[in-house]
């Protein structure tokens, strides 16, 4: 029905105003027009002449066009019924049944022209509808602009969520497969120790008792002789015939005259020696673990370390290169790429350990306050002795915003392992080549916070920094 009534509109449509005839006239060429679209144009041209062919009217007051005009009104009326039906289904005013055609700015509704007068909106501010939906467009696009940003935001949480979650679940198989590991290995060598003792007790049983034998079978073959001699006398004894007696008398008397030994008694060591089997057994077999277990004075945390670093599986050693690793940005790591702290802290008491820097090209040990982890090189509270450049420097970092105090080291002798000693609560903290026992720097200050040690790597092509095992003393001896 739309595409018909087009082509009709074009069909009556005035060629002067391109609008549906309104009072159509006709010309003698033939043409229809509008009459007023005609008479505006024939005001200003000298000669009465058709606007399409430009023939020349024989009429000065053409005729009017019935049966155009017919059309036109019949066309305007299906038009009219359409519109109704269409306006039918607008939303009119509650209160007034009026169209909406207006947008109240202070009540943020809309409303119609009565409205506008009503007291309800009285010194109110309206805007017509078109003009107040481009500036409500307006005021929602700009404040859709913040929630943009907000959602960009949660979107990099959410983004940091993920990988956290997905580090979790590695962090845990790994450990999981680490401490099966090391169990398994307590497991062999309780095992072959348990397996070698019983090796022991069994060995020394079979010796004992194989000697035992032999001794009861010894007397057992004395008993026997003893056992036949008693027997032959006391069958002589009761023999009637005195003759036969005294006969056979002198052998008897040498039946029972004979010469033995009494039985050794059982000589010391003859049993288990239970005491040696069992004496301090667990603190024994504790003692030889020595040989297969260390112990760490500081165990690197993971969660503090930069995302250039890799640790080991045992986190006793790292080493800077690999490329750059997708961590999570948890409030634990260290802002510093190459950075790692010790899993424990210290507020108090004294501490040693020793780091192996070999022939590493650049690092800093030393001890930091929490703050300066996510802080960084801005931060406060850092003590530490770098290499860097063939040169060591003692470096103190205190407020945000202050210079870094340095101090160069004269070094002779590069060490290939670090001590640090931390006396909490004496305020010194010092660092030394064990292997040279020299003395390299001390800071003296007054601690407050608790420190976790410090360790940096910067050397990508160089060997790890190893956090070295302590020695492990036994008060007490097997």
């Amino acid at each position: 029905m739309a595409s018909r009534l087009s082509r009709r509109e074009e069909d009556l449509s005035c060629p002067v105003c391109h609008e549906i005839f309104k009072r159509p006239i006709v010309l003698s060429c033939g043409h229809s027009f509008c009459k007023d679209c005609l008479q505006e144009w024939w005001t200003e041209r000298p000669t009465r002449e058709c606007p399409v062919c430009q023939r020349r009217s024989s009429k000065d007051h053409p005729l009017t066009n019935f049966v155009l005009k017919n059309l036109c009104e019949k066309l305007l009326e299906e038009k009219g019924r359409s519109s109704s039906s269409s306006l039918s289904s607008e939303v009119l005013c509650s209160a007034h049944g009026e169209k909406l055609k207006l947008f109240c700015l202070d009540d943020q509704q809309l409303a119609c022209l009565v409205c506008r007068d009503s007291k309800k909106h009285a010194g109110h501010e309206f805007l017509p509808v078109d003009e107040a939906s481009d500036l409500c467009k307006q005021k929602v696009q700009e404040s859709l602009e913040p929630l943009k940003e907000k959602l960009k935001v949660f979107d990099k949480v959410k983004t940091n969520y993920d990988i956290t979650e997905n580090h979790m679940k590695v962090q845990a198989r790994n450990t999981e497969t680490q401490i099966k590991e090391q169990f398994e290995n307590l497991r062999r060598f309780l095992q072959e120790e348990e397996e070698a003792r019983m090796a022991a007790l069994r060995e020394e049983e079979a010796q004992k008792s194989q000697e035992m034998k032999e001794r009861i079978e010894a007397l057992s073959r004395e008993m026997e002789t003893l056992s036949n001699a008693i027997q032959a006398a006391e069958d002589q004894l009761r023999a009637d015939d005195h003759v036969s007696f005294l006969q056979n008398y002198k052998t008897t008397m040498e039946g029972v005259q004979l010469t033995l030994q009494d039985p050794p008694p059982l000589s010391g060591g003859a049993l288990i020696d239970q005491a040696k089997h069992l004496k301090n057994l667990t603190f024994r077999v504790w003692d030889k673990m020595k040989d297969m277990v260390s112990y760490t004075p500081v165990v690197l945390d993971p969660n503090t370390a930069g995302r250039w670093l890799m640790l080991s599986d045992d986190l006793t050693s790292m080493r800077c290169g690999g490329g750059e690793q997708l961590l999570p940005d948890n409030p634990e790591r260290f802002n510093h790429e190459f950075s790692v702290q010790g899993s424990e802290g210290f507020d108090s008491g004294s501490h040693s350990w020793d780091v192996e820097v070999g022939d590493n090209a650049c690092w800093e040990v030393g001890v930091c306050e929490e703050l300066y982890r996510r802080e960084g090189d801005t931060g406060r509270g850092c003590w530490r002795i770098e290499f860097y450049r063939d040169e060591y420097r003692a470096i103190y970092s205190s407020e945000p915003g202050d210079d870094d105090e340095e101090t160069v080291l004269s070094v002779n002798q590069k060490p290939q392992r670090i001590r640090v000693h931390l006396d909490w609560d004496t305020g010194r903290l010092s660092f030394s080549d064990p292997d040279s026992n020299t003395h390299l720097h001390t800071f003296t200050h007054t601690f407050t916070e608790t420190l976790f040690p410090l360790i940096d790597n910067y050397d990508a092509d160089g060997p790890s920094l190893k956090m070295l095992p302590g020695k492990i003393t036994l008060e007490n001896h097997s």
